[in-house]
Parts: structure tokens; sequence; C-alpha cells
């Protein structure tokens, strides 16, 4: 099965201007672009640009400088993460990604959270992803809870493992409130790449892939890409694969690497 391709296009087609990225991802075959934040973005310009260029937003980060598992947070992450969803019907986005814990420069934990109890932490999450869900049926807007690893990048984030946002998504029961399963991440925090597609393949509403070290594209490292795009197809997955990774070289070599999947 051939998956629509998403290229995030902060780390890749760095080389050229950011506006340029959408018409050259289109011509080298991506179907949509992905992009992290939209605060610092020209949103007339982005939506322009992905016109221009006939290309697809699969979506781009819902949240910033607050948390899920912060019960303090809470009117203020819904407050920003309506704005988001604003910013994504702007640009035709399909969908917003959200995370439990705020992030920083370079993916930074910004706050790890050692006073809050796992209890609260959880309690905290389950009831404001409520009302993400809400939002996200509502607006039209689907919204992507995505785990992160806690090894390399992004040490100190709660959210480490499948299990846990699949089992929340599964009990809110939402279709607007999926997992974002980044292949990268999860084969740092807990391997079992198949095992774990099939058992939660439904809760899936995006995929991310880069490979393991580096996060650059596939073949670059030891995740067998081919047998998880084989697992994805066989357990239902029908959804976007984005290729959320750094270039080991160039771009355009990176784009060989991508298209031979």
């Amino acid at each position: 099965m051939k998956f629509d391709r998403s290229a995030c296009i902060e780390p890749m087609y760095s080389e050229i201007p950011f506006l340029d990225r959408f018409q050259a991802a289109k011509d080298d075959g991506f179907e949509y672009v992905e992009f992290w934040g939209w605060t610092d973005k020209d949103l007339d310009a982005v939506k322009a640009a992905a016109e221009k260029a006939g290309i697809g937003i699969s979506g781009f980060n819902g949240d910033a400088d607050y948390s899920l598992i912060d019960p303090t947070h809470k009117e203020k992450y819904l407050e920003f993460l309506k704005k988001s969803v604003a910013a994504a019907q702007k640009v035709g986005a399909k969908s917003v990604t959200i995370h439990s814990n705020a992030l920083g420069d370079g993916g930074i934990v910004v706050n790890h959270y050692n006073d809050l109890s796992d209890t609260v932490k959880l309690c905290s999450m389950y009831d404001m992803l409520l009302a993400c869900a809400k939002i996200a049926e509502e607006s039209g807007i689907a919204m992507n809870l995505e785990p992160l690893n806690i090894t390399t990048d992004h040490v100190g984030n709660c959210l480490a493992h499948t299990q846990m946002a699949a089992e929340m998504t599964r009990l809110i029961g939402s279709p607007m409130l999926k997992v974002l399963y980044d292949v990268y991440h999860m084969q740092l925090n807990e391997g079992s790449l198949c095992d774990t597609i099939k058992a939660y393949a439904d809760q899936f509403g995006h995929i991310h892939v880069a490979d393991v070290p580096g996060r650059h594209e596939p073949g670059t490292g030891e995740i067998n890409y081919t047998k998880v795009f084989e697992c994805l197809a066989e357990a239902g997955y029908t959804g976007w694969i984005g290729f959320e990774l750094f270039p080991k070289t160039t771009t355009a070599e990176a784009v060989k690497a991508i298209m031979t999947y």
C-alpha cells in the first residue's frame, strides 16, 4: 500500500527559503507538507504558497508554552489551542499536534514537573484531552497526541509510551483525537515497533518517520522501514506518513531514499 507522504519542511529543504519549500516538496512527489510552529509564520503567505504549489498541509504543532499535565494551565492551554485551530483553518491544514509538556527551543522540555504526582499529571492530561476532543469535533481540525523520546531529544517529557497515549484516546473515543506515532521516538523509548502497531494502529492519526540513530532518512540506521510500512498497511492504517527528519547529507539525497518506500 502506498501512503500519502508529508514532508516536514522545517528540517527538510532547509537549503532554500521557507516559502519555496512547498513547491520543492510537490516537485519531489510529496502530497502534503507539515511544519512545527505557526506563530512565526505569515499565514497568508503559507496558504498562498501551498495553493500555488497544489500541495496539502497535513498539520503543525498546536501547543506552545503550556502543558497538558499542569492543571493550572488548562485555561491558557485551551485558549492557545483554539488559536492554533483557527490558524489551521486559515491555511487549510488538516490537523494540529499536541504534547504532554511545553517544549522550548530545540524541543527541550521546559518543565519536568517533578513536583507533581503521576496521578495529578495523568488526571490533568485526561481532563484537558476531553476538552481538546470537543474543540476538534466542533472545528473539524483533527488533533494528534504525540509521545516523545526521553532518552535523546526530550528528556523529562511525561508522555513517553504509545500505550499510555493510545489508551487515553481510546477511552475518550473521539474520531478527531488520535495518536501521532513517531517511529523514531518510539524505537528509542520502547522498541517492539510491529507489535505496538498491531495493538494500537486503530488509534493512530499520523505517523512520523526518521531512522535511529541520527534522526535521518530511512535506510541510514537500524529500523526496518519496509517491515514497518507493511505492518501499518496490514493493521489498516490509511493516514499520512510524515517524514520528520534531518537529511544526513542533502534533502535531495534524503528524498531519493524516501521515495524508494
